[in-house]
This record gives structure tokens, sequence and C-alpha cells, in this order.
């Protein structure tokens, strides 16, 4: 399979989003197990689950939206990929997966920590965790999303979704089907490692997502000019870590 050939079965077309996509597979690939047992944890519309899939990887996507997993489903044309509407908490397995990828979800749960430890559980020593999230305190959290969640809260959002709606913007999200998207965590680089090793990982990789691209009125020129959105994907891997929209990382488990 030609490199990067998995993105073709994403909806993802944004650079950024490519990105991600590409960590998570180059540290679930760092197994050097084709047949690696991987659970997809906030699947979403199943793009993650998808591209492993088309990898070889035995893929078990798990959200608790409906919805999501009726679209992760339709999509699917994979005898090793499976979808299910179920809350990863759930699970009374120990040691069942090879590689866990919990990407973009930490942000949204009240209490982290007990995903975090069921992870710890759900994991086969030596295997591996990818966790993405957004920086709490990088652009796009201190510059789009707290001011977008405050006018929301208090009923003030409506005159700048429909301009932006205008502008093209459709609020939406390739990520998840979900209507309730709402970040409750703001995760500094500090905080997101000390959730992890809390619950006894141990750090493997670690990458910054992106800078402005994403943020208004910069998005503006990158979302019609994929150059820039390039170019401002490979800028932020060179800028300190307070600096990026987010974090990419890989954990493993340690001890039994």
């Amino acid at each position: 399979m030609e490199k990067n050939s998995y993105v073709k079965f994403t909806t993802y077309s944004d650079i950024e989003d490519i990105k991600r996509l590409d960590f998570i597979v180059k540290s679930i690939a760092g197994l050097n197990n084709k047949e690696a047992k991987v659970l997809d944890i906030g699947c979403g519309n199943g793009n993650i689950s998808l591209a492993l899939g088309s990898l070889g990887y035995h893929v078990t996507g798990v959200d608790i939206d409906q919805k999501s997993i009726d679209t992760a489903s339709s999509r699917n044309t994979f005898s090793n990929v499976k979808f299910e509407v179920l809350d990863a908490n759930s699970f009374a397995m120990n040691d069942a997966f090879d590689a866990v990828v919990c990407s973009e979800v930490l942000e949204h749960l009240t209490k982290p920590y007990e995903l975090t430890e069921s992870i710890y559980r759900i994991l086969r020593p030596g295997g591996v965790f990818v966790a993405t999230v957004p920086n709490g305190y990088g652009p796009r959290e201190l510059l789009i999303t707290r001011p977008m969640q405050y006018l929301q809260k208090n009923g003030l959002d409506k005159p700048i979704v429909s301009f932006k709606r205008m502008l093209g913007y459709n609020a939406k999200t390739l990520q998840s089907s979900n209507e309730d998207l709402t970040h409750v965590q703001f995760f500094s680089v500090g905080a997101f490692n000390r959730l992890l090793t809390g619950a006894g990982f141990k750090q493997l990789d670690y990458q910054n997502a992106d800078f402005l691209e994403r943020i208004f009125p910069f998005s503006l020129l990158t979302r019609r000019i994929k150059l820039l959105q390039r170019i401002d994907c490979a800028i932020v891997d060179y800028l300190p870590r307070h600096l990026t929209c987010g974090f990419y990382t890989s954990w493993t488990k340690i001890g039994k």
C-alpha cells in the first residue's frame, strides 16, 4: 500500500487532520504487529478506525453517540473493523488490546482520569496508547474555543455563527456527529502529562499539532490554500509546546 493511502478511507482533507492521523499510524506501526488489536475510543464518524482497518489491524471503534456510530458503520467496508455504541469505562476485560487510540476525546470529559485508568487496565503491557488533545492554553482554545463557548453559554453566539456561515463555515467537525462537543478540560502540557503518568503510563513520543491555520481570520486563507496549511503545520514543530494548538502523544504501559 502506497504511503498515506489510508487517508482515502477518511473524510480528511485538512493537513492538520492528516498530520494527526499520520502520527497515530506511525505510533501503532512501532508495535511491529500487523494483526494488532486496536481500540479506538470516541471513534466518532470512524475516520481513524477505517484508516487503521485499511492497514490490516483489527479495530474496534466505540463511542457513546449513536448518530456517530451509525455514520461510521455506514462507511465501513472492512471485516476487520467493527463499531459499537459503548462507554469504554464499561469494558470488563484486562490486557485486551495491543493499542488504544483516544483522539480529541479527553477534553470533553469531566473526569478524564477515569478513562485513562480504564485504558491502562484494557491495554496490554508493552502496548501503545495514543492520546491527542487540544492545548488548553494554545492559540485556538484561547482565541476561538473559550470565547465561543462563553458566548454560547450566555446566548450571545448567534450573530457570530450567522456571520461565519456567510463566509462558508458550517460549525461542524469531521470527527463526530455528536451535537454536544463542548470542551470542559483545558490541558496545559504539565497537566496533561500528569494525567497520563498518574495513570501509570510512560511517554514514548510527542508532536505539536498546528499553529494559526484554524484561527479566524487566518483560516479564511488557509482553508482555501493547502500550501499555507502545510507551512503552518511544519513551522509549529519548531515552536515551543505552549504555542501549538494541540498535543499528539504516545505512551506505553509499564508493569503488569
